[in-house]
C-alpha cells in the first residue's frame, strides 16, 4: 500500500489536478473563505477615532500588540472586527490540552475515541467564548482609557465592542472549521497563515525602499535574500525530520493459516512542539514592556526602567531569556502532547514491540529516552531560527523578520497544505483506478 501511494504521489501532475474537480472546488472554497477573512480585517469597530488609535498603536507596535497584530493580519492596527483573531481559540485549545493531561476525567474522555473528541472540542469552544469575552472587555476598557480614541465612551460602547469582537472570533472559528471540512483542511492554520503573509508585501517593499534611499546597501539586501532562502530550507528540513523506531509484530495464526510477522515504524518528529514555544516565549517577554507602555513610564522606579531597557529587542538579557524560555516550552509542550506510556500501552495492546525492549514499562522508558534527545536538537533548532531575526535587526536595522515565529508558521502551514493537496490527488487517482477496474470487470462478465 505504501509503495503504491508513493508511486501515485510521484506521478502527480497538472493533468491529474485538472481532472480533480472536487479538489478544485475545495481550493476555490478555501480562497473565498480567506478573502472573507481578509475583508473583515478592514472593517473597523464602531465608535473608534482611527487617527487617535493609530497614534496610540504606533507607540506599542513593538510589544505584545505588535505580535498579535501580525497573527491577526493587521486587524489590531486597524482595530477591526477581527482584532482578537483566532488567538482565543488557540489559547483555549492549549489550555484544554494541558487539562487533559492533569485531570483524569478529561484524560479518560480523550481515550474514548471520536465521541470523546467531540465533547472536548465542545469544551474548547466554550473556553474560546470565555477567553474572548475577557479579552474583548479588557480591550474596550483600554480603548476608553486612551486620549480621544473612543468618540462616545460608556457602557453602550463596551457592550457593542464586546459583542463585535467576540462575534468576530466565533465567526473565524466557524470559518476555520468550514475550511477544514469543505476546503483543503488546516482551517485555523490557514487563517493565521493568510494574516502573516498579508504583511509580507509591505515588509518587502519597506526593505527595498531602504535600499533605494541608501539606508541599506544592495549587497546587504542580496545577502538577506540568500539568507532567507537558506533559513527556509533549514526549516523545511527540520520540520520534516523524524526519528523512526522499528516496531515488530509477531506471527499469528488465523484458523488454519499462519501469517508472518509484520514490521512498521513509530515516527517521532524532531520538533514535536511546533511553533508553540516561540509564541509563549515571545508573549511572556513582551508582556512587561507592553504593560509599562500603557502606564505612565515616568512613574516607574529606576530599577524597573533598567530591567525594561535590558529586556528590549536585541539586548543580551532579552536573547538569553528568549532562548531559555523556548527550550523550556519545547520540553514542556512535548511532554504534554506526547505520552510515551500511552504509546507503549497501545503497542502492547496490539502485540507490537520494539526489538530489544520488553513491552510495557521498558518500551515507554526507551521511547522517552529517544524523545528527550531529539527534543534537545529540536529546541536548539528553534532557538537558532528565532534568534536570527533578533541579531539581524540589532545589527543591520532591517525591519523584516527572516525567521522566528512568523516564518516557522508560514513554512509549516505551507508544507501541511501541500501534503493535504497531494492526499486529495492520490485519493482522486485511487477512485479513478477503482472505477476503471470495475468497468473492465463489467465488460469481462459480459
Amino acid at each position: 500500500m505504501a509503495s503504491a501511494a508513493e508511486q501515485l504521489a510521484s506521478n502527480l501532475n497538472f493533468a491529474a489536478f485538472a481532472k480533480a474537480e472536487d479538489l478544485k472546488k475545495r481550493i476555490w472554497f478555501t480562497v473565498g473563505a480567506l478573502l472573507v477573512y481578509r475583508l473583515g480585517t478592514y472593517i473597523p469597530l464602531p465608535g473608534i477615532n482611527p487617527d487617535a488609535f493609530a497614534q496610540a498603536f504606533s507607540s506599542q507596535s513593538k510589544g505584545v500588540l505588535g505580535m498579535f497584530n501580525m497573527f491577526a493580519g493587521g486587524a489590531v492596527q486597524r482595530m477591526a472586527i477581527f482584532a482578537l483573531g483566532i488567538m482565543p481559540y488557540i489559547s483555549a485549545s492549549i489550555i484544554m490540552q494541558l487539562m487533559t493531561s492533569v485531570i483524569p476525567s478529561l484524560e479518560a474522555l480523550k481515550k474514548e475515541g471520536e465521541q470523546g473528541r467531540k465533547i472536548i472540542n465542545q469544551y474548547t469552544r466554550y473556553g474560546t467564548v470565555l477567553l474572548a469575552l475577557v479579552q474583548a472587555y479588557g480591550i474596550s476598557v483600554g480603548l476608553e482609557g486612551g486620549n480621544g480614541i473612543v468618540t462616545d465612551p460608556g457602557m453602550f460602547f463596551r457592550i457593542s465592542t464586546v459583542v463585535t469582537l467576540v462575534g468576530g472570533t466565533m465567526f473565524l472559528m466557524w470559518l476555520g472549521e468550514q475550511i477544514t471540512a469543505r476546503g483543503i483542511g488546516n482551517g485555523i492554520s490557514l487563517i493565521i497563515f493568510s494574516g502573516i503573509v498579508a504583511g509580507l508585501p509591505h515588509a518587502i517593499s519597506g526593505t527595498l525602499e531602504l535600499g533605494r534611499t541608501g539606508a541599506l546597501s544592495t549587497s546587504l539586501i542580496l545577502a538577506i535574500i540568500v539568507l532567507a532562502v537558506v533559513v527556509i530550507g533549514v526549516i523545511v528540513f527540520f520540520e520534516r525530520a523524524q526519528r523512526r523506531l522499528l516496531i515488530q509484530y509477531p506471527k499469528r495464526q488465523v484458523g488454519n493459516r499462519m501469517f508472518q510477522g509484520d514490521t512498521s515504524h513509530l515516527p517521532l518528529k524532531l520538533n514535536t512542539s511546533g511553533v508553540i514555544p516561540p509564541i509563549f516565549a515571545s508573549s511572556l517577554l513582551l508582556l512587561p514592556a507592553t504593560v509599562a507602555g500603557f502606564s505612565q513610564t515616568t512613574n516607574l522606579p529606576a530599577w524597573a526602567s533598567t530591567v525594561l531597557a535590558a529586556l528590549g529587542h536585541g539586548q543580551p538579557l532579552y536573547m538569553a531569556f528568549y532562548a531559555a524560555m523556548i527550550i523550556f516550552f519545547a520540553f514542556f509542550y512535548t511532554a504534554i502532547v506526547f505520552n510515551p506510556k500511552d504509546t507503549a500501552d497501545q503497542l502492547k495492546k496490539h502485540s507490537g514491540f520494539i526489538p530489544g525492549y520488553r513491552p510495557g514499562e521498558r518500551t515507554a522508558e526507551y521511547i522517552d529516552y529517544v524523545l528527550t534527545r531529539i527534543t534537545v536538537i529540536g529546541a536548539i533548532y528553534l532557538v537558532l531560527v528565532c534568534l536570527l531575526p533578533e541579531f539581524l535587526i540589532s545589527a543591520t536595522g532591517v525591519p523584516f523578520y527572516l525567521g522566528g515565529t512568523s516564518l516557522l508558521i508560514v513554512v509549516s502551514v505551507t508544507l501541511d497544505t501541500v501534503a493535504q493537496i497531494q492526499g486529495h490527488l492520490i485519493a482522486h487517482q485511487y477512485e479513478g483506478l477503482i472505477k476503471k477496474s470495475k468497468l473492465r470487470g463489467g465488460k469481462r462478465s459480459r
